[in-house]
């Protein structure tokens, strides 16, 4: 006997309660969203359609992939808004898509890269040890802490440095069109990777010299990026520990440095800047910031991030002006961005 008819129509609880089952499963099945967004990364899907509609054979003869499943691929793009079916088995850009491609302004390819990299889900698996534990979970799962793992492994260490620049973009324009250098000679980059920030300042204001300052494998990058910025005459690449020392200057720089850390080595890394600063020295700080509880808040996913990878935290407002405080600085300056980030322009206390 064939099927016939429709499905029973729901009480109002019934719909309700399908619902939320609905947004659950979603929820548990957003990973599926990212390696979707990976690969089409990985196969550069929008790179090979960016001048125009292509069908997935075509793409498939490309990239040497399995017709059908890049097909599949394709079609699985088109239905989270990357790409927008044409009709014909053609599929073209849209304007999300368009940020994974290679080498644009404004481009996320490699952040997708590294949100979906094997490493970074392996470091995911014990999640639920690290509630437990209070700590991250890169030594059980990888053998090491997040940079010493980074030192050792130079692929990943260079997906994560272009991911940071990938993400980076919109802070450095915002910050530059946002921040006052005036007095300022010397800029000191503190756990800058490749000195996007620093290299886009360097760039607008001819009269400061740069110092970036990180690990000894992370500077090389930064003098290549310095020269093709045309700026390596004013750039200077340190190589240091900031729990040590960190250089003499009069305008300090710490982007996404201080939520990689506890409260008690943020302390330390600003009093070496406090010891180290010239006289009437200030220091951006770019964070995100906690909102309430409760309250739809990226940053709060973002902190979880920070207890599967790492020592440190997302933190609000209050809690950074007391570590501020605690390290001899005062909060003088706050200034959102278009991004999740803020920034937070310090002075020292006294």
């Amino acid at each position: 006997m064939p099927l016939t008819g429709t499905a029973p129509e729901l009480s109002a609880a019934e719909a309700e309660a399908a619902q939320h089952a609905q947004a659950l499963y979603q929820m548990t099945t957003a990973h599926w969203i990212t390696q979707v967004v990976r690969a089409a990364a990985v196969l550069r899907v929008t790179d090979h359609i960016a001048d125009g509609a292509r069908t997935a054979e075509e793409i498939a003869e490309r990239e040497s992939s399995h017709p059908g499943a890049t097909h599949r691929l394709l079609r699985a793009c088109a239905s989270i808004g990357l790409l927008a079916h044409e009709g014909g088995g053609r599929f073209a850009l849209t304007p999300v898509g368009a940020l994974l491609r290679e080498g644009v302004p404004g481009s996320l390819r490699d952040a997708a890269l590294l949100s979906g990299a094997p490493a970074h889900w392996q470091v995911w698996q014990p999640f639920p040890e690290a509630v437990r534990e209070g700590r991250p979970q890169w030594e059980r799962a990888l053998g090491s802490d997040l940079f010493t793992y980074l030192a050792q492994h130079p692929e990943d260490a260079a997906l994560f440095s272009r991911a940071m620049t990938n993400a980076t973009e919109q802070v450095v324009q915002d910050t530059v069109a946002l921040l006052d250098l005036d007095g300022a000679v010397r800029i000191a980059d503190i756990g800058g990777a490749d000195g996007a920030l620093l290299l886009g300042l360097l760039a607008e204001h001819a009269h400061v010299e740069g110092v970036l300052f990180d690990l000894p494998h992370v500077v090389p990058a930064g003098h290549a990026a310095a020269e093709a910025a045309g700026v390596a005459e004013r750039f200077e690449g340190v190589a240091g520990d900031f729990f040590e020392s960190v250089p003499e200057a009069d305008y300090y720089l710490l982007k996404w440095v201080l939520h990689d850390w506890s409260d008690e080595q943020c302390v330390r890394i600003l009093r070496n800047c406090r010891r180290a600063a010239r006289p009437g020295a200030r220091i951006l700080v770019i964070e995100a910031l906690l909102g309430e509880t409760g309250a739809p808040d990226p940053v709060a996913l973002l902190d979880m991030n920070m207890l599967s990878v790492s020592a440190g935290r997302e933190r609000s407002l209050d809690a950074y002006d007391a570590l501020f405080e605690e390290a001899g600085w005062k909060r003088t300056g706050l200034s959102p961005t278009r991004s999740m980030f803020s920034l937070l322009e310090l002075e020292p206390l006294g």
